[in-house]
C-alpha cells in the first residue's frame, strides 16, 4: 500500500518533491524563488517552497537538511510539519560562520522531505525505571 500526500502548488514555478536516486530516504524540497536568489549568511532565512501539504494523521512529515549543503557549511534545523498545517512550507537556512555567504537560486534543492509513521503512544509515570548497562550516562558516555 502507498499512503498519499496531497500537495498544492502555491505559486508558479513550484516543483513536486522527488527522490534524487531510486534507494533515497529523503524527497529534495527546491526553492521557489520568482523573486530572484537569496543570499544565506550567519542568520536564519527562510526560503519559499510554494507548496503546501496535507500530510494524513499518522505520518510523520520531517524537513531535514542536505549534506551536500552542510559541507559548504549551510545549515537547516529539522522541522516538522504537522497533520493539520496547511500553510507554504518554508526552509529554514543559515550558514555556520560569519565570514560565509550561500546564494540560494529558484530551483535549487533546499532541504529534504522523510516521512515515516507515527508510533501511538501512552506514557506511563513510574518510579523506578528497568536497569540498563549504559544507565545514566550522557552525551560522550558510549564512545567517541
Amino acid at each position: 500500500m502507498v499512503d498519499e500526500i496531497e500537495v498544492k502548488l502555491l505559486r508558479e514555478g513550484a516543483r513536486l518533491p522527488q527522490k534524487a536516486s531510486e534507494h533515497a530516504s529523503g524527497y529534495d524540497l527546491y526553492a521557489c524563488l520568482p523573486d530572484g536568489p537569496v543570499e544565506v549568511g550567519n542568520f536564519p532565512v527562510r526560503i519559499p517552497t510554494g507548496l503546501a501539504f496535507a500530510v494524513p494523521p499518522g505520518l510523520d512529515a520531517q524537513v531535514r537538511g542536505r549534506s551536500g549543503l552542510a559541507s559548504r557549511g549551510v545549515t537547516k534545523p529539522t522541522g516538522t510539519l504537522d497533520a493539520d498545517y496547511r500553510g507554504e512550507v518554508f526552509v529554514t537556512l543559515y550558514t555556520t560562520s560569519p565570514d560565509l555567504t550561500y546564494v540560494v537560486e529558484h530551483g535549487d534543492r533546499v532541504a529534504q522531505l522523510i516521512i515515516t509513521r507515527l508510533a501511538d503512544v501512552e506514557f506511563s509515570l513510574r518510579d523506578e525505571l528497568p536497569e540498563t548497562e549504559r544507565g545514566a550516562g550522557g552525551h560522550g558516555s558510549t564512545g567517541r
